[in-house]
């Protein structure tokens, strides 16, 4: 207990020294700061353990500070509210948001130190997972898509977003989701050949997540059909991504036009990242300060010159990879400074990398049959080249690790040696 440091955030002062006195003779550490300002100081300098915040204070509220961390990444410490006069409303609001606990003033001092010691016994076991569309960045094109996914939260019907691999569909995906109700995502499309209905019933009165549905064959298909009819009866949202051009393959006959026409109905594209090169360098900061608050990483930073670097980068696998490549910097780099050469050095892969990738593909095939060849010859060839270190693989290729391994299977690629 004695190595826990509380923050305490209550412009107050009364209930600063108050609060301060018993804690400390708890034997908890604790920082004082007055406001929101103060506040962001001591939680940048001293990480601490757990954050006692008051709502009402006079420059920046409560609940706008906690929204602030939570949209940063920075909300990686337990959080309880305090007030005066809340209201049910402002603690259910502080809960979505992120905090865990809310205690009402003036506060029992066994209320208090029970609150806290559950609270820190809860945030050393399990960290507060934070899905904010913050973490696509705050230009205008992801401010205009803030704007359409609040016009359609509490809509029922389907929602189809399309965007190029790695541009974050999932945390669009999580924004629709309310809170304690069920996230269901399947890890294949199997059950929709076999049991549609079984999902629905695992999701009921909560939200359905299908992350590539341009992968579908025609059994599978006709079962999201008949998962689509259902929909109302169990109460589920159902949020279904593409990186697949489905108007194409519909024309083509190899996608049912009953099911496009349903699930285009409300279609939202997510840009890529080189459309909002602007949010780049903040949102590059916001990744490294998150492997350096989970310890990953030691305390570095970006140069400016840098930052422009990955700017302007056009980024083929958009936020996974500058996910990625933030990664390797962050593990790779030796001084306190991240360089715009050392950048360089990790966005321009070695000559010796390079590898053909043109597997003589008969034209007697469908578009999609030819574009599975395509891939398989494509990652085949990366695996190997890579000795099967999949970190590697996932990284060259732009993707995520758990699509990754999605496409591996679908693609029937049989992995040997799975080194990470």
């Amino acid at each position: 207990m004695a190595n826990n440091t509380i923050l305490v955030v209550d412009d107050e002062v009364g209930i600063r020294e108050l609060l301060s006195e018993i804690l400390n003779d708890e034997g908890y550490q604790v920082a004082l700061a007055e406001n929101a300002e103060q506040a962001r100081n001591w939680r940048n300098q001293i990480r601490p353990d757990l954050v006692l915040l008051d709502i009402w204070m006079p420059d920046t509220d409560g609940i706008t500070l906690l929204k602030d961390w939570a949209n940063s990444g920075l909300l990686t410490m337990p959080v309880i509210m305090m007030s005066g006069h809340g209201t049910i409303d402002t603690a259910v609001e502080a809960t979505r948001i992120g905090a865990v606990g809310y205690l009402e003033k003036p506060i029992p001092l066994q209320k208090l130190l029970s609150t806290v010691g559950q609270a820190l016994r809860g945030g050393q076991s399990k960290p507060i997972p934070t899905f904010s569309l913050a973490s696509l960045g705050r230009g205008v094109l992801i401010t205009e898509l803030k704007k359409k996914l609040e016009q359609i939260i509490n809509l029922k019907v389907p929602v189809l977003f399309m965007g190029e691999p790695g541009v974050g569909i999932e945390y669009c995906a999580h924004f629709l989701h309310h809170i304690n109700t069920p996230w269901v995502e399947p890890e294949s499309f199997s059950f929709l050949a076999e049991n549609p209905l079984n999902l629905l019933e695992q999701a009921k009165d909560g939200l359905l997540f299908l992350r590539e549905v341009g992968d579908l064959n025609k059994l599978e298909q006709k079962g999201l059909l008949l998962l689509l009819n259902k929909l109302e009866k169990y109460n589920v949202r159902l949020v279904c991504a593409t990186t697949l051009p489905l108007a194409e393959l519909t024309a083509q006959g190899i996608y049912n036009p009953k099911l496009y026409e349903v699930l285009s109905s409300l279609c939202i594209s997510v840009p890529s990242l080189r459309m909002h090169r602007e949010d780049i360098p903040e949102l590059a900061n916001q990744i490294l300060s998150n492997y350096i608050e989970s310890g990953e990483a030691p305390f570095i930073h970006f140069s400016t010159a840098a930052l422009n670097t990955l700017r302007n980068y056009d980024w083929p696998g958009n936020l996974a990879q500058l996910t990625s490549a933030v990664h390797s910097l962050a593990l790779t780099c030796t001084s306190s400074e991240i360089s715009a050469e050392l950048v360089q050095q990790t966005l321009a892969p070695p000559l010796s990398t390079a590898i053909s990738i043109a597997p003589d593909i008969p034209l007697n095939v469908s578009l999609r049959e030819a574009r599975d060849l395509f891939e398989k010859n494509y990652f085949e060839k990366l695996i190997d080249q890579e000795g099967g270190n999949m970190t590697r693989v996932a990284d060259r290729a732009g993707l995520e690790r758990t699509h990754l391994y999605r496409k591996i299977k679908a693609l029937g690629i049989k992995l040997r040696n799975q080194n990470s």
